[in-house]
């Protein structure tokens, strides 16, 4: 049976086209240090409306949780619409998270799609705090168009952080978008990839297959690739 624990909601704002970033605050809970691995989710409840599951966008340690919301359900649409002060029933994080640990002074490929970004992000953050401790890191992200790109306002400290950020668009239309277009897996350069590399996935279906198969196509063992589930 899940436990759950009162979280205050403390921030909310746009992230991208559909998608509202939302931020918990655990103060008075049992919950601090309890998300440990980036890729980690939690389940969260309101009056009314059926549980549902949510990836952590914020790095392990966090006394804050960062969450990303896509309201299509009677429960996300009442999250993005809940006011600020207003409480949340939300869980213990579960899930094996990403193996981070495993990545250490190894080059880290990174690849999401649309919502997916959110476990990423995780990803992203706990690495900025060490990044003296990896090697080379590429995100490459994958939007359907160009004002679909959750946390684009991190883009820019990323890069600063020395983490690559390749981002591309499936439907540019006419966006007047001047960047890559099309998947995220077509645009994996072709040097030989660095002996040791992890790869972190998440995202829709096809895409993380299609990026596991280019993967492997280039010569990364399966024990190098992982999700967060």
């Amino acid at each position: 049976m899940t436990e759950w624990f009162p979280a205050t909601l403390v921030a909310c704002s746009p992230a991208a086209d559909g998608l509202t970033d939302l931020t918990l605050d655990l103060s008075g809970t049992p919950l601090r240090g309890a998300h440990q691995r980036p890729g980690q989710y939690v389940h969260l409840r309101l009056p009314g409306a059926t549980e549902g599951l949510f990836a952590l966008a914020s790095p392990p340690g966090a006394e804050q949780w960062d969450l990303l919301v896509k309201a299509t359900s009677p429960l996300t649409d009442a999250l993005v619409h809940l006011g600020l002060g207003k409480q949340v029933d939300v869980s213990r994080p579960e899930g094996p998270g990403f193996p981070l640990e495993q990545a250490r002074e190894r080059d880290v490929l990174l690849f999401a799609t649309g919502s997916g970004i959110s476990p990423i992000r995780s990803v992203i953050e706990s690495i900025r705090q060490e990044r003296e401790a990896y090697g080379k890191v590429t995100l490459y992200f994958g939007a359907r168009t160009p004002g679909a790109f959750a946390y684009a306002r991190d883009f820019k400290t990323w890069e600063q952080a020395d983490i690559h950020v390749v981002p591309t668009v499936s439907q540019p239309g006419a966006s007047g978008w001047q960047g890559l277009t099309g998947y995220v897996q077509a645009h994996l350069k072709e040097e030989p990839l660095a002996l040791g590399t992890r790869a972190f996935v998440c995202g829709q279906k096809e895409m993380v297959q299609g990026v596991i198969s280019a993967l492997l196509a280039r010569g990364l063992p399966a024990h190098a690739i992982s999700q967060n589930f």
